[in-house]
Order: structure tokens, then C-alpha cells, then sequence
């Protein structure tokens, strides 16, 4: 009985893995379809019928093309940190709440603010090993930006877990059955978007990859399949972004149609957010974290504690 479940259990992940994988190829596609558009020109519609092969035929590219590593770096990190860094943005899927209990997460929260933060290391490590002054830069604009939004983005979470009481994702569905807590919250959604953006180093924050003045930051050194696993983390945070967003502020129903519908959206406005807002400046962005952002969240944790303690008292 016990191999069953865990035979089960390896085969849900595979598939979830593999599904993960094959949205973030589409979602590739989209983003080069909007941008496309929004730049008034068409995107990718060579290949297949109006480009929908395309992300299969970049990645085929990707592969076979001859990987090139730098003489003088750390080839062991450098090789492995892609590795890893992948790794870690799908294992972070495995606390998504699905109801066929593939893992029991009743601490699904605090898994994911792990996985987080585990993040960074990769992205560090992909930066120092390069053995690249472009790359090493990239690798510390990119820690100091993820530790500092993740103080925001951990107070948020810490705030729906006094209104919500249990750390178990499937609870913020629960509680949103009548009104969404978008509706209710709506300056906190804005913020954990704006955070979100910041986590996931796209733009207006993204200055870990800032052409502009560090080529391509912390993976100016990679090239062929470190460079698409890379590219494939990314985009695989992003989608859990979205659906994390879906979740905690759209009243996340997994068997309906319309969540997925709404995660689509999600992931849309990253796209656009990259296609219409320019390059924030580095001291700006710090700014926003620790002189907005932080006391924001926190009054709100402050408040909901406060609601919660009434709520106890009158009960």
C-alpha cells in the first residue's frame, strides 16, 4: 500500500513537472507575441502556424548548440547552479494545493518562503563562479534585491496567515468563497505584484540582467543549455508567481477552469509590465523596498494581529 502511494506520488510530480515545463515554453511564446504587438510588429510566426513551434525549436537550438565555459572559472558551481537553480523554482510547485494529496504541505507557506530564499544562492553562485566582473555584479544586485522584497513578501504572507490561521495553502480558498480577498485588500495585492516583480528580477526591477550597463549580468558567461535553464527558472517562477497571486488574492479554486484562466491574466501583466515601464535606478529600487514597502506591510501585519485579538476577545 505504502509503494502504491509512493509510486503514485513520483508519477503526479513527473506529470506536474512536465506540465510546468510545457506552460513555461507557451509562456515564452506569449511574452514574444505581446512584446511583439506592443512594439507594434509581429512576434514569432515562422515557425509551425503563427509561431506556436517556436519556443520547441529555440529549445531544440539551445541544446545542441556546444557549451562554452570560461578558462579561469569555477567550473564545478558554475556548471551545477543552472542545475539547481531550476530545481528549485519546480520544486517550489509541489506545495501548490492540489486536493489529489500528492504531498501532505500543511506547512506550505513556509515552504515556499524556503525555496525562495534558496533562490538566491544560485543566482550568487552563477554570478561569482563566471569568474566575470559583469557577471559578479549582476550576482549582487540580484541578492540584495530578492533578500530585500523578500522581507515584504514574508510580512504579507505573515499577515493572511493571522487572518487565515493555518499555513496550509488550501485555506486561502476556503476563506475566499463569498468575496475575494483582492476586493478587501486591494492596496496589498498591488504591493505583493510590485514584489513579486522584484523577486522574480523582471522589469522595472530586473538590473541582475541590465543590458544597459552589465551586458547580461549574472549569466553573461552561459551559453547554450546553462543559459536555457536558466531561462526555463525564471519563467517557471514567474508562472508560480502568477498562480500564487491567483491563490492568495482571486479566491484560488484548482478544479475551475476560470483559476487557470486567471493565472493566464497574471502572468499577462508581467509581460506587460516588461513591454511598457522602463529600468527603475538601483537606489530607488532599494528605496521602495525598505522605506515604502517594509513599514507598509507592517502596519498590516500590525493591523490584522490587532483584528485578530478582537476577534478573539469578542468570541
Amino acid at each position: 500500500m505504502f509503494y502504491m502511494e509512493l509510486i503514485l506520488s513520483v508519477i503526479g510530480s513527473v506529470l506536474l513537472i512536465i506540465c510546468v515545463l510545457v506552460s513555461v515554453a507557451f509562456l515564452t511564446l506569449l511574452e514574444r507575441k505581446v512584446l511583439g504587438y506592443i512594439q507594434i510588429r509581429k512576434g514569432p510566426n515562422k515557425v509551425g502556424i503563427t509561431g506556436i513551434l517556436q519556443p520547441f525549436s529555440d529549445a531544440i537550438k539551445l541544446f545542441t548548440k556546444e557549451q562554452t565555459y570560461p578558462l579561469v572559472s569555477n567550473y564545478i558551481s558554475y556548471y551545477f547552479s543552472p542545475v539547481f537553480s531550476l530545481f528549485l523554482s519546480l520544486l517550489v510547485w509541489m506545495c501548490m494545493p492540489l486536493f489529489v494529496k500528492l504531498y501532505s504541505f500543511n506547512l506550505g507557506v513556509l515552504f515556499f518562503l524556503c525555496c525562495m530564499s534558496l533562490g538566491v544562492y544560485t543566482v550568487m553562485i552563477a554570478g561569482w563562479s563566471s569568474n566575470s566582473n559583469y557577471a559578479l555584479l549582476g550576482g549582487l544586485r540580484a541578492v540584495a534585491q530578492t533578500i530585500s522584497y523578500e522581507v515584504s513578501l514574508a510580512l504579507i504572507l505573515l499577515s493572511f496567515i493571522f487572518l487565515i490561521g493555518n499555513y496550509n495553502m488550501v485555506y486561502f480558498m476556503k476563506y475566499q468563497e463569498y468575496i475575494w480577498f483582492l476586493v478587501v485588500l486591494w492596496p496589498l495585492a498591488l504591493v505583493w505584484f510590485s514584489s513579486c516583480l522584484a523577486e522574480t528580477n523582471r522589469t522595472p526591477f530586473d538590473f541582475a540582467e541590465g543590458e544597459s550597463e552589465l551586458v547580461s549580468g549574472f549569466n553573461v558567461e552561459y551559453s547554450s543549455g546553462g543559459f536555457a535553464l536558466i531561462f526555463l527558472a525564471e519563467y517557471s517562477s514567474i508562472l508560480f508567481m502568477s498562480m500564487l497571486f491567483s491563490l492568495i488574492f482571486l479566491g484560488g479554486d484548482l478544479f475551475n477552469v476560470l483559476f487557470y484562466l486567471k493565472l493566464l491574466f497574471i502572468s499577462y501583466l508581467f509581460v506587460w509590465a516588461r513591454g511598457t515601464l522602463p529600468r527603475f535606478r538601483y537606489d530607488k529600487l532599494m528605496y521602495l523596498a525598505w522605506k515604502c514597502f517594509l513599514p507598509f506591510s507592517l502596519n498590516y501585519l500590525l493591523f490584522f494581529m490587532g483584528l485578530k485579538l478582537v476577534y478573539m476577545m469578542l468570541m
